[in-house]
């Protein structure tokens, strides 16, 4: 199994990218940078891949609105480019409030746009004319879809490091979960407790599974963790509380009521009950009480913290569920301690 890191957004980059030198050294496979509504992170991506050698680059993720699916491909080859073979595409959806408040895209059809994206992603890189007639999308635009007649079917001027660059869906949803297994290389959820991922993704993994291209190989699963190796109680309490008051966020605070996907996945892990008492504290504006009230083994289900005995029993339990990639994301540690836990990590995952 891979040992993977996500960078901050929004702060402490360049301090982290200082550092990855170290990282690499320790075993770091994969560095995955998200990008919601601050610097771009594209141009972060490039930077990364010009600091560091060997450990692949990953979007994580780029959303399939505010990008053309050409421009996603197109970033996509230059990033592998500049990377020599080491980046992952990561896309998708995001959510309303980002798309719509600060891109004022509409939202609309996550699941077809993901599917046009990917294939059409792939064509640009075979050098194919890129001819595309899709529900969404329609390559060159014609009158009848509003174009003016002049568009012409391109292909990219450059030749790709690679025609197949690998492409990961971040999914939740039962039926993105089924496209993610049906059409991409991998798939990245958040939140994932693999004792109780059968129950929430199983049906729709194996429903994508059957209908999955021999060429595309195995789905790999990236999926997104916690992790603080300590003995010290008080730093594991620490890190414990830090990981509720995100679990409170996304479970309470992201989304309207019946409009929130990690409230949706907890409901489908089992803890409807527990789920609708953290979003009405949460929406009430009682943050800490909300916090409070995400389940202990859910805290413990999705993340690595405690001392190294229980964390290697955890690591082989996402191991033993199918997961390739642990995207590990250190709580309360020095940069020296971060890079430790990575090493860590990286034998335990043998």
């Amino acid at each position: 199994m891979k040992i993977g890191m996500p960078l901050s957004y929004s702060g402490g980059f360049k301090e982290t990218v200082a550092h990855l030198v170290e990282y690499e050294a320790a075993g770091l496979d994969m560095v995955l940078l998200p990008e919601a509504y601050s610097f771009d992170s594209v141009s972060q991506l490039g930077y990364i891949a010009a600091k560091t050698s060997r450990v692949e680059i990953a979007s994580g993720i780029l959303n399939v609105y505010s990008r053309t699916p050409a421009l996603l491909a197109m970033t996509a080859a230059g990033l592998d480019y500049v990377s020599e073979g080491r980046f992952v595409l990561g896309i998708g959806a995001s959510g309303p409030q980002v798309v719509e408040g600060f891109h004022g895209v509409k939202y609309d059809a996550p699941l077809g746009r993901a599917r046009e994206v990917v294939e059409i992603c792939r064509k640009v890189w075979r050098r194919e004319p890129l001819q595309y007639d899709g529900r969404h999308y329609h390559l060159p635009l014609t009158p009848e879809h509003g174009g003016s007649g002049a568009g012409k079917a391109l292909r990219l001027i450059n030749h790709p490091v690679r025609d197949a660059i690998p492409v990961v869906l971040a999914a939740l949803g039962p039926k993105n979960v089924e496209l993610a297994a049906e059409l991409f290389d991998g798939w990245e959820p958040v939140f994932y407790v693999p004792e109780r991922a059968e129950a929430a993704f199983g049906e729709a993994l194996a429903a994508g599974r059957a209908k999955r291209a021999e060429g595309l190989g195995p789905l790999q699963i990236v999926t997104d963790t916690w992790v603080a190796i300590t003995e010290d109680a008080d730093e594991q309490a620490a890190a414990v509380q830090q990981l509720r008051n995100q679990l409170a966020l996304y479970i309470g605070g992201m989304g309207a009521r019946g409009k929130n996907f990690y409230n949706e996945l907890a409901v489908r892990y089992g803890y409807a009950d527990a789920a609708k008492t953290v979003q009405d504290l949460y929406l009430e504006g009682r943050k800490a009480e909300a916090a409070a009230a995400v389940p202990e083994d859910l805290v413990h289900g999705v993340a690595l913290i405690g001392a190294p005995g229980w964390v290697k029993e955890r690591v082989a339990a996402f191991v033993a569920s199918g997961v390739t990639t642990l995207n590990a994301a250190p709580i309360g540690a020095s940069p020296a301690q971060r890079v430790r836990m990575v090493a860590q990590l990286k034998e335990f995952a043998g």
